[in-house]
C-alpha cells in the first residue's frame, strides 16, 4: 500500500453497487434490447436416452414470423463436439456434447434445435413444431449401479466410466493392517443445483460490414469466452467482444465454456445478419444448467486408543452426468480436502468420474468440498463413537498445529498440496466457546427431561482457493486525474467495483471516490480467466495492485521531474502528490495529469495546490513538452493456490415426530488471510451458509428411473429463505498468505463447505437416545421420522 498505509483496506466502505443495484437500476443481459433484435427458443430431448431417427424442421420453418431454424445439420463443421474447459489427463474416457444433438440424445433438456423469429412466443410455438423420431434406450440413472447397469450413456464405454482419480500418502495398507481400531462408514450427498435469480442468457450481434460479433452474456468468464468464440467462428479475436453486464448469480453454472447455448445463438446472428436474444427460463435452468454434488463414498478411518487419527481412506463414485466438461475436476477438488485440518500420515483416495443420463455436471459452490468435509466427519462421529469420546476432542487432539505452516499434506493433486497458512487450533477454540459447547450437555440434558431433543455439530474445514493463476487488470488515469481499472473479470455479485477500489486506492494514494472500476468487459482488458475458485480477490485484486503499483511509479517518476526532487522523496496520499520534508510543495494528483496531458499550456491549478509549487511544475512541464499519460498493466500469476479454512458449530432442535429440524444458534469462525472489506466478506460467507443450509434441509434434484426430472420448479425443489436461515454469530481470523503481496485468501465457497456435516451430526446428537445414525444428505424430514423408525426397529429385533 502506499506510504506504507492503508487507509481503506480492512474496512467495511460501502458497496458502490448498491446504489444502483438496490433500487432496481442495474442491466442484465435480458435488460438489454438492440435494435432489429430477433428472439430465439431452442427445441429440447424429452428423453434421457434415445437414438434419434430423424429431424423434421419443415413445419417450424414455414410458421409465422420464423427467420431462421437451425438443427445439427445446419451447422454442419460448426457441430462438433464442444471443447473442454477442463482439458484432463486422468479422463479415459473423456465426452463433450455438441452445440444440437443429431443422432442420440443423453439427457431430458440437451438441445436439439434453435429456432430465430420475431418474438419468443412465435419461437417457442415454431419449436413445438419440429417432429423428433426417437429410438429410446434403457437410461442409466443410479449412480450406484450405474457402473454395472445394462444402459450405456455412451455406446464405446460399456462400464460408464468416464475417469479416474487417486492419489495417496504414507503407507495405508500398512497402517490399516496394523491400527488398533477401524471403523467405516458408507455416506452419500445427493445432486443439487446453484439457483442463482438470473438464469443464463445471451444476446449476440452481428456487423457483417465491419465483420464484428458482439455478445451480451450472463457469464463468469467473459475473456475465456471471446477466446473459445473466435476459435470456432473463425473470426479475428479483435472482431469478437464479450460483455458480461450485471449478472445475477452464478455459483459455478456460468462458468462454463461452452455451453451449446454459448455458440449456436451467436452462430444464429451471423446467420440473420440481426441481434439474436435467448433468455433461459427457469424450466430449462433446471433440464439445460451444469448441476452438481451427488458421490457415494465407502470410507474408513484407522486410529488408537488415545484418539489419535492413523489414517484414512476412501473409495467413491461421482455422478457426472451425461458428459464430461470439466473432466474431473470436481472429483479431484473432493481429493485435495479430505484431510481438511487434520495432520493424518496415510492416506488413500479413489474416485470414479460416472456416466448417467443426467445434465452434465461442473462446480457449484463448493465443488467437491462438501462432500469431502462430510465424508471426513462422519468418519471422525464413528470414531469418537467407538472410543466413547467427545468428537470435538479428537477433533482438536489432531489438529495441525500454528508452528507446522506451510503444511505440506503429501498429495499432489494436479500440483503439491501445501497449505500456506493457518491458526487451526485458536479457531477451533473460539468456534466452541461461540456456540457455548462448554456449557452445551447440561442444557441438552434438561431439554430431554422436557422431551425436547437437541444436538451440536462441529466441523472445520479447509478451502483451496484461487485456482487457474493467470487474471489481468489495466490502470490509467484518465483527463480528470481519476483513476480508472479495466478487467475481464466479472462480477456475479461479489462487490468486485468496491473491493477492487479499496485497493487501487489504497496502492495509488488516492480517495476511494477517484477510483472507476469496470469488469467483465473484453474491450477494456483481454487477459484472464474468470470469477470462480474463490478467487477473484486472490488474483483480481493482486493484478490491481501490480498494475496500480507501475502505473504510481511513472506517477512519481513525472512529479519528481517536475518538482526537482528524487522519486525517493515523492509521496502520495490522500490524492495529493507532495516533496518529502516539504509537504507545503504539493499539487494534487489531477493537476499533474493537466500538466502532462497539456505540457503545462492549458493547466489550471486545483483547490488547495500551492501556487508556487504549480507555477515551478507548469513551466518544467512546458520544458518537458507533452502529452503524457499515465497507463499500466498487471498480471497476476501466483505460484499455487492459497488455502482459508474455519470452523462452523450448530445448536439444533429435532423434532422426532415430524422429523422437524430447527437450527437454535449457528456459529462461524473463519480465516481468508488479510481481509480487504469486513462487510462483503460477511456478506460472502452468510449466503454460503444459506445455500449449506439448503443443501442439507431442502434442496434435492430428483430423476425418477427413466431419468425424467422431477423437480424442474421452485414448488419442488425448495430454497431457503429467511424462516430458514438462523441468527449467526461470526468471528474472523487472518493469517495472511505467504503466496502474494496482500495476503488475501479466498472466501467464496467457505460458507457452505461444512454446513452438510455440521448439521448432520447436530440431527445425530439430538437423536442420540433412538441410536439414529445420519449418512445421507439432505435430510427431509420424513427420511428423519423414517431413521428413527428403522432404528426402533433395529433395536427391538
Amino acid at each position: 500500500m502506499a506510504e506504507g498505509l492503508a487507509r481503506y483496506v480492512g474496512r467495511s466502505v460501502p458497496r458502490v453497487e448498491d446504489e444502483r443495484l438496490v433500487r432496481g437500476r442495474g442491466r442484465y443481459v435480458d435488460d438489454i434490447d438492440l435494435p432489429g433484435q430477433l428472439h430465439g427458443a431452442f427445441l429440447r430431448s424429452v428423453l434421457a436416452n434415445a437414438r434419434i431417427r430423424s429431424i423434421d424442421a419443415t413445419a417450424a420453418r414455414e410458421a409465422p414470423g420464423v427467420r431462421l431454424v437451425l438443427t445439427g445439420a445446419d451447422l454442419g463443421e460448426l457441430n462438433a463436439p464442444l471443447p473442454p474447459f477442463v482439458p484432463d489427463p486422468n479422463m479415459r474416457n473423456p465426452r463433450t456434447q455438441l452445440p444440437l444433438a443429431v443422432d442420440r440424445v443423453r439427457y431430458v433438456g440437451e438441445a436439439i434445435a434453435f429456432v430465430v423469429a420475431a418474438d419468443r412466443y412465435l419461437a417457442e410455438d415454431a419449436a413445438a413444431l419440429i417432429e423428433v423420431d426417437y429410438e429410446p434406450l434403457p437410461a442409466v440413472v443410479d449412480l450406484a449401479t450405474a457402473t454395472a447397469a445394462e444402459g450405456r450413456v455412451h455406446d464405446e464405454v460399456p462400464d460408464n466410466v468416464a475417469g479416474d482419480v487417486h492419489d495417496s500418502t504414507g503407507d495405508p495398507d500398512a497402517v490399516f493392517a496394523a491400527a488398533p481400531f477401524v471403523e467405516r462408514v458408507h455416506v452419500s450427498i445427493e445432486r443439487s443445483t446453484a439457483s442463482p435469480i438470473e438464469g443464463r442468457g445471451i444476446n449476440a450481434a452481428w456487423d457483417p460490414d465491419a465483420g464484428r460479433l458482439t455478445m451480451y452474456a450472463s457469464t463468469q468468464a467473459p475473456v475465456p469466452l471471446k477466446g473459445g468464440l473466435s476459435r470456432l467462428l473463425g473470426l479475428d479475436p479483435d472482431r469478437v467482444h464479450v460483455e458480461a453486464p450485471d449478472v445475477g448469480g452464478g455459483f459455478g453454472s456460468k462458468i462454463m465454456v461452452f455451453y451449446p447455448e454459448e455458440i449456436v445463438v451467436p452462430y444464429a446472428a451471423t446467420r440473420v445478419g440481426a441481434p439474436v436474444k435467448w433468455t433461459e427460463d427457469r424450466w430449462e435452468y433446471f433440464v439445460a444448467a451444469n448441476q452438481e454434488r451427488r458421490q457415494i463414498h465407502d470410507a474408513e478411518i484407522a486410529f488408537d486408543a488415545e484418539g489419535t487419527i492413523l489414517g484414512v481412506r476412501t473409495r467413491f463414485l461421482h455422478d457426472g452426468g451425461a458428459y464430461t466438461p470439466y473432466g474431473s475436476d470436481v472429483t479431484h477438488n473432493t481429493a485435495t480436502h479430505v484431510l481438511g485440518q487434520y495432520r493424518i500420515p496415510a492416506f488413500e483416495i479413489s474416485g470414479q468420474v460416472v456416466f448417467t443420463n443426467k445434465v452434465p455436471v461442473s462446480p457449484y459452490r463448493g465443488a467437491g468440498r462438501p462432500q469431502a468435509v462430510f465424508v471426513m466427519e462422519r468418519l471422525v462421529g464413528a470414531m469418537a463413537r467407538r472410543l466413547g469420546r467427545d468428537p470435538n476432542e479428537i477433533r482438536r487432539r489432531n489438529l495441525i498445529p500454528k508452528d507446522a505452516f506451510p503444511y505440506e499434506t503429501g498429495l499432489h493433486i494436479k500440483a503439491p498440496v501445501t497449505y500456506d497458512s493457518g491458526n487451526y487450533e485458536e479457531a477451533f477454540d473460539e468456534a466452541l466457546e461461540l456456540v457455548e459447547a462448554r456449557t452445551f450437555r447440561s442444557e441438552q440434558a434438561a431439554a430431554r427431561e422436557a422431551g425436547r431433543y437437541l444436538g451440536l455439530g462441529v466441523a472445520p474445514y479447509i478451502e483451496a482457493t484461487a485456482p487457474a493463476r493467470n487474471e489481468a487488470c489495466g490502470a490509467r488515469l484518465d483527463e480528470g486525474g481519476r483513476l480508472v481499472l479495466a478487467m475481464g473479470l466479472a462480477s456475479q455479485g461479489q462487490g468486485h467495483e468496491t473491493v477492487f477500489a479499496q485497493i487501487a486506492a489504497d496502492t495509488l494514494g488516492c480517495g476511494f471516490e477517484d477510483v472507476a472500476v469496470r469488469t467483465g468487459n473484453t474491450a477494456g482488458e483481454d487477459a484472464g480467466i474468470g470469477t470462480f475458485g474463490s478467487r477473484g480477490v486472490v488474483m483480481g485484486g493482486n493484478a490491481v495492485a501490480l498494475a496500480v503499483r507501475e502505473l504510481r511509479e511513472q506517477l512519481v517518476r513525472f512529479a519528481a521531474d517536475l518538482f526537482e526532487a528524487t522519486p525517493a522523496d515523492i509521496g502520495i496520499a490522500d490524492g495529493w502528490v507532495s516533496v518529502a520534508g516539504s509537504p507545503q510543495r504539493r499539487l494534487r494528483i489531477a493537476t499533474l495529469v493537466a500538466l502532462a496531458g497539456s505540457g503545462g499550456a492549458d493547466a489550471t491549478a486545483e483547490p488547495g495546490d500551492d501556487p508556487a509549487t504549480f507555477e515551478a511544475a507548469r513551466r518544467r512541464a512546458a520544458v518537458q513538452g507533452g502529452p503524457t499519460t499515465f497507463e499500466a498493466h498487471g498480471q497476476a500469476d501466483l505460484p499455487a493456490m492459497t488455502f482459508a479454512s474455519g470452523v462452523h458449530a450448530a445448536i439444533v432442535e429435532v423434532d422426532p415426530g415430524t422429523g422437524g429440524v430447527r437450527i437454535l444458534r449457528y456459529v462461524l469462525v473463519h480465516d481468508c488471510g488479510r481481509i480487504v472489506n469486513p462487510t462483503i466478506v460477511e456478506g460472502q460467507v452468510l449466503g454460503g451458509l444459506a445455500q449449506g443450509i439448503g443443501g442439507a434441509l431442502l434442496e434435492r434434484l430428483v430423476f425418477d428411473e427413466d431419468g425424467q426430472p422431477q423437480t424442474t420448479s421452485f414448488m419442488d425443489f425448495r430454497l431457503p429463505t429467511v424462516d430458514d436461515i438462523p441468527e449467526v454469530r461470526l468471528a474472523h481470523f487472518e493469517t495472511p498468505s505467504t503466496l502474494n503481496p496482500l495476503g488475501v485468501k479466498g472466501t467464496g465457497e467457505a460458507g457452505v463447505i461444512p454446513v452438510s456435516a455440521v448439521i448432520a451430526e447436530a440431527i445425530e446428537d439430538a437423536l442420540a437416545p433412538f441410536a439414529v445414525r445420519v449418512d445421507s444428505m439432505p435430510l427431509f424430514p420424513d427420511e428423519i421420522v423414517g431413521l428413527i423408525e428403522r432404528a426402533r426397529q433395529a433395536t427391538a429385533a
